[in-house]
């Protein structure tokens, strides 16, 4: 609980912060200062009169945190674990475990461990429900659990954890764990190079830089630049990102905010490594941001073929703004420009549907735009490629079991019944499938589609007003309807399913690397940037050389 002073004092330093916000803010200076009058009133009358005790850290971190849910996702409160967090984020650099981990119910989740770091030498693996960590059991220890897996390095932390249901101990000894940009690079045949930019910390723009050099030295003439499933980061690494391919004082991307201050043209600063090598960049409905910017500039430039499905859309940029007591707010501050003049945001959170959820610009509201050779593009939905691969875009189903971990689920059950597979390229048979099915049913898994949830909440209203018992056989009708056209969705879609399937199984014996390496001979996208870039022809008529 915060002490006394500062109960006492947080809210006016808060308060006298925002005095020196800008012109917005001296603009509506009696709104916001009544407002904050009548908040600190509240709050200090709420924490005194109280019938039970209070935690006005945990009461001022939650109405933080709601207030700035009326806006963007992208806006966000940081108190002082979170700023820890976020700093690991933008550095790629921290002491810990060296796992991607998930809290679900009592337990933290490991989902995926990398290769040669303390999790994986501990022995743990994907599917691991970690139950206690030191004296901690998770269930009884409501906070974010991954900070009890942080220390100094060399700190020795006793884990227990269930694998298949059976409890196990093993110790992990923290070390410093580098987060990659650039997690592989090979080249895909002898003229193809290829680069996977993973996110874009502080170093993003180094490791491309030498991933493309040491690719030019074994011999690559063309290259293929994957950015499917980067959620972005540094701004200023996508920039630099894009110099290593453009000239130097080329606009990638401009800023425009209401305050003056946040206007801004980001250009190269830098000579280019190759001007002329041809290039392909790789996207898809999970490339946002910063991986936006990058695929979007050098799409605007004619300078590379985009290829694959959709981006995300986030056309939006946040800056991280100090507070007091170590806390920190990430504010969404200007929208970001790619060189043609296009934003690519694909949702306006200024206008929401009657659920309160952000509505996404219709195509038809779409603004054309040209690039630099004439070529037509568009604002508002993300970037569209310029090869479009239908068959790689997620469907609603697939996406719901990725949401809900159903293929992570059934793959963690599915390897340890075949703990021999080692590096040998998994096949799901139809017999496997017919197997995941089941599992699913018996698991009673939940797909949350719109459908489904509308569906739930009727029946939960009507319980709540005693309606349910005269309208439980119609119920069961709609909802036997419905599974039976979500396992018509899921023979589908079988083929998608399959190949996620196979990238998980893939990924738990032979880590990223080894998924990566198996890319560069089965996947899809990578095939076609391949055959593209092999007839020169196509290539340039795409960019209008």
């Amino acid at each position: 609980m915060y002490s006394f002073l500062k109960k006492k004092f947080i809210l006016p330093v808060v308060a006298s912060a925002f005095l020196f916000i800008g012109s917005s803010f001296k603009d509506d200076f009696f709104e916001i200062a009544k407002q904050i009058e009548i908040f600190t009133t509240l709050f200090k009358e709420l924490n005194r009169n109280y019938v039970d005790e209070t935690n006005p850290g945990e009461l001022m971190d939650k109405a933080i945190k709601a207030m700035l849910a009326n806006l963007d996702p992208y806006t966000v409160y940081f108190n002082e674990q979170d700023v820890v967090k976020f700093k690991i984020n933008n550095t790629g650099e921290y002491t810990g475990i060296g796992a991607i981990l998930t809290r679900k119910e009592d337990k933290l989740i490991i989902k995926e461990p990398y290769k040669n770091f303390p999790a994986d030498k501990a022995g743990l693996k994907a599917g691991d429900e970690i139950i206690q960590i030191g004296d901690v059991l998770l269930s009884d220890f409501k906070d974010d659990a991954s900070q009890l897996l942080k220390g100094s390095k060399n700190t020795k932390i006793t884990v227990k954890y269930l694998r298949q249901g059976k409890p196990n101990t093993t110790q992990i000894v923290l070390d410093e764990v580098e987060i990659k940009s650039v997690p592989f690079f090979a080249k895909i045949d002898d003229k193809t190079g290829y680069i996977v930019l993973s996110h874009f910390n502080k170093k993003a723009s180094f490791e491309t830089k030498e991933a493309l050099e040491q690719l030019k030295k074994e011999g690559a003439e063309r290259i293929i630049l994957d950015v499917r499933d980067n959620p972005g980061g540094l701004l200023n690494e996508a920039v630099n990102i894009c110099n290593l391919f453009v000239a130097k004082n080329e606009t990638i991307v401009t800023t425009k905010s209401k305050i003056d201050k946040h206007n801004t043209t980001y250009k190269t600063t830098r000579e280019p490594v190759d001007l002329d090598i041809p290039l392909i960049v790789l996207v898809n409905g999970r490339s946002a941001s910063a991986s936006e910017i990058v695929a979007g500039a050098l799409q605007d430039l004619d300078r590379a073929v985009v290829v694959g499905s959709r981006s995300f859309g986030k056309g939006l940029v946040q800056r991280p703004v100090d507070l007091t007591y170590g806390t920190q707010l990430k504010v969404t501050i200007s929208r970001y420009y790619t060189p043609s003049g296009r934003c690519i945001q694909a949702l306006d959170y200024s206008k929401k549907d009657k659920n309160g959820m952000a509505l996404k610009t219709e195509e038809k509201n779409f603004n054309a735009f040209k690039t630099r050779k004439g070529r037509t593009v568009y604002d508002g939905g993300g970037i569209q490629p310029d090869v479009v691969l239908e068959e790689t875009k997620s469907s609603p189903i697939t996406n719901a079991l990725l949401r809900n971990d159903g293929i992570f689920n059934y793959v963690t059950s599915y390897c340890y019944k075949n703990p021999t597979l080692g590096n040998q390229i998994p096949v799901i048979s139809d017999a496997d499938y017919a197997d995941f099915k089941n599992y699913l049913k018996a698991q009673k898994f939940s797909f949350d589609t719109e459908t489904e949830l509308a569906l739930k909440n009727t029946l939960a209203v009507a319980k709540k007003e005693k309606l349910d018992e005269s309208i439980q056989v119609e119920y069961q009708q709609l909802l036997t309807a419905l599974q039976k056209s979500e396992n018509a969705l899921l023979d589908k879609h079988q083929k998608e399913i399959k190949g996620l399937m196979v990238d998980e199984i893939i990924k738990r014996f032979q880590y990223q690397e080894g998924l990566y390496q198996y890319y560069t001979k089965n996947n899809i996208e990578i095939k076609k940037a391949t055959t593209l870039l092999n007839d020169a022809a196509a290539y340039k008529a795409i960019l209008k050389m």
